[in-house]
Formats: C-alpha cells, sequence, structure tokens
C-alpha cells in the first residue's frame, strides 16, 4: 500500500526561527515532493461499523508515546444532530484521528500513538469529568456548534486548560454554530476575551511559517463547489489566551481540518488543501506540547 504522504507535493516552508525542543525530540523531517497517482479509493478501508463501540480507554501504551490523540466527549444542544447514528462529538471518527497521527508522524519527530482506522484503538475520548483528562495537552473537540456542557463541565476544562492543556476545536461554521460555541466557552471563560489570532503568533511559526492561510473547507462543500457552509464566508482564526499569553484555546471557525484528514487518501478531495491541514496540525501539535 503506497504511503498517503506519497501523494504531497510542497508542503510549504519550515519556519526558519522555529525553536528546538530537544527534550521532546521535535524536529521537522524533510518533505515528500513526489506525487503519486494512486487508487485511493481502493486502499481506503471501510467504515468502522456503528455497531462497534467506542473505547473510553485504549490499548497499552508500552513506549511511553509523547502524543496522544485525545478527543474530547460533551453533551449537544436542542440543535446536535449525531454522527453516524453516534453524538456529535465522534464526527469523523477514526479516520480523522488515524490521518491526522500519520501526518505528524511523518513531518516530525515526536513519539506519536498509531490510532488502528477500523476501531480507533490508540486513541482517547476524553470526557471532562474522567481526571484522566489532565494526561493529554492536547485535546480536539469537533462541530462545537452544537456542544453543551454542564457548569462541572465548564469548571474542569477552565481547569484543564490552565493547568497547560490545549483545546482545538474545529469543524463549525457560520453566525448560529458560532453562537451556540461562543455561549459554551463564555461558561469555561466568563472573563477572557475570545480574539484573532496574529499571524506572528507562535502558533503559526513553530514549525511551518503561515506568511498565507487558506480556507480548509469540508468535503461535502468542496462536491458542491463552496469551499464555505452556511454563512460561513470567512474563515477565522481565534483564540483564547491565558495570563501568560499562552494560546489555551485554537478555534478554526469556518474552516473542516477533520475532514482534509480524514480524506488524505481520496482522490476526491484536493491534494494541497490537505497538504495545509498537515501544516497546521504539525504545528498545534507541537504548540500543545511545548508550552
Amino acid at each position: 500500500m503506497v504511503t498517503l504522504f506519497a501523494r504531497f507535493g510542497s508542503l510549504g516552508t519550515r519556519a526558519g526561527n522555529a525553536p528546538c525542543f530537544s527534550w521532546l525530540r521535535v524536529a521537522c523531517l524533510p518533505l515528500l515532493l513526489a506525487l503519486c497517482a494512486v487508487d485511493a479509493i481502493a486502499q481506503r478501508p471501510p467504515f468502522n461499523s456503528p455497531s462497534i463501540p467506542l473505547r473510553g480507554t485504549t490499548v497499552a501504551d508500552p513506549d511511553g508515546a509523547e502524543f496522544h490523540f485525545a478527543r474530547l466527549i460533551y453533551g449537544e444542544n436542542r440543535s446536535g444532530r449525531g454522527f453516524r447514528g453516534r453524538g456529535t462529538w465522534t464526527t469523523d471518527w477514526p479516520e480523522a484521528e488515524h490521518f491526522f497521527i500519520e501526518g505528524i508522524t511523518r513531518l516530525t519527530n515526536l513519539d506519536t500513538m498509531p490510532v488502528n482506522i477500523y476501531n480507533g484503538d490508540g486513541a482517547q475520548q476524553v470526557s471532562l469529568t474522567d481526571d484522566k483528562v489532565f494526561d493529554y495537552p492536547f485535546l480536539y473537540a469537533v462541530e462545537v456548534g452544537f456542544w453543551s456542557l454542564s457548569s462541572v463541565e465548564a469548571a474542569r476544562l477552565r481547569e484543564y486548560l490552565l493547568k497547560g492543556g490545549f483545546l482545538m476545536v474545529d469543524d463549525f461554521h457560520g453566525s448560529q454554530q458560532w453562537a451556540g460555541f461562543e455561549t459554551v466557552m463564555r461558561q469555561v471563560f466568563p472573563d477572557r476575551p475570545i480574539v484573532d489570532i496574529p499571524d506572528n503568533d507562535e502558533v503559526f511559526r513553530v514549525l511551518y511559517n503561515f506568511d498565507e492561510k487558506i480556507q480548509i473547507p469540508g468535503l461535502a462543500a468542496l462536491q458542491y463547489g463552496m469551499t464555505y457552509e452556511q454563512d460561513g464566508v470567512t474563515p477565522n482564526w481565534r483564540g483564547i489566551y491565558d495570563d501568560k499569553g499562552r494560546l489555551v484555546v485554537m478555534i478554526n471557525h469556518n474552516m473542516d481540518l477533520g475532514d482534509a484528514w480524514e480524506h488524505a487518501d481520496d482522490p476526491r478531495y484536493p491534494q494541497p488543501m490537505t497538504a495545509i491541514a498537515y501544516r497546521f496540525a504539525g504545528n498545534y501539535g507541537i504548540y500543545a506540547i511545548s508550552h
């Protein structure tokens, strides 16, 4: 089977001033420049049956991997729509996890925990009421326009973030879903503003320099000839910072990086957008474990 990165062209320029985190063994590997014509659909395994339950705990980690993909479990507001018979929080599981890990493993020297594409083994699904959330510096939440947190969960998320955690939110679109996200985030941080992230912020420089950023759309939008959903025409990179200026919430609004990872080997999804989505993944992952 041809590795998914054989189809990548140039992924861009590594940051010239990226810090060296020797204790994390973080380094950029040479980018693959060859572009292969492959039958990606034939390579793609079938989606795991919904009858196979999600796993709250996964296979043992005998080598003590530095980086795990941890997905946030959350309740839904009244607009929640679920995903393939499961909760909205499971959208793109487990393909997004699998290809995300494949990407940052290929592009960095991070010691990652592999994720099984068939059943998600190797990834984590984490509830905010579970103390193990503090074991994972990187937390991913998807379709957060539909999320809902109890007061206990909101307080625990605030504690997690202020103790060093990093939350990446993704795949929500338009003003209505923004309102749903913002309402819950105000429970978490009523005293901290949501701001546009400056182009010179380290999260855009730590591995790759993002001098220009483009909207990363979902596959369904692309099939309709668009890069946006609802009224979410303009992509937004926003965030929340702690008192020391550390970015604790990375907000990707009017974008769907999870789809770009999930469809990394699908010829219907444009290769240049997949490549950029992996660059974001690398920056976010390294920022999370080094700050």
